[in-house]
């Protein structure tokens, strides 16, 4: 099995299995958003303990890179405090996805990122639009 062969397989076993899938009732970050282009939806609860994430649940649909990069994304996560989680970066993402990712499938690869910062900003009155101008 080649290299690029393991990584997909990866990528695929994530979409089947998803790690992390589920929804958090009493979350206190909740955010959501879409890819209208491939039609993925994804949306992030974290549950805290203070300032760090306890217990960090995806849902949605859409294609195995967006689902796969979800479920890594949570698994990144966990753990972390929002500062930290809020540092992660496009490159972390496409590192730990360890497949070339084409310029029509970048959006699928970090709209969980998008969500994250979305509700970690949201939730520390932190400025998004410029942190998402870089994404």
């Amino acid at each position: 099995m080649s290299v690029d062969n393991m990584y997909a397989d990866i990528i695929l076993d994530y979409y089947r299995n998803p790690r992390n899938y589920g929804t958090i009732t009493d979350a206190e970050i909740k955010a959501s958003d879409s890819n209208p282009l491939c039609g993925d939806e994804i949306e992030i609860n974290i549950k805290l303990n203070g300032n760090s994430v306890k217990d960090v649940k995806f849902s949605g649909k859409g294609c195995a890179i967006s689902q796969a990069a979800a479920g890594m994304l949570t698994e990144m996560v966990a753990g972390k405090n929002l500062e930290e989680a809020a540092k992660l970066t496009k490159k972390d993402i496409l590192d730990v996805l360890s497949i070339p990712i084409s310029h029509v499938r970048i959006k699928c690869a970090l709209l969980s990122l998008k969500v994250l910062k979305l509700g970690i900003y949201s939730h520390i009155g932190g400025k998004l639009e410029d942190e998402l101008k870089n994404l």
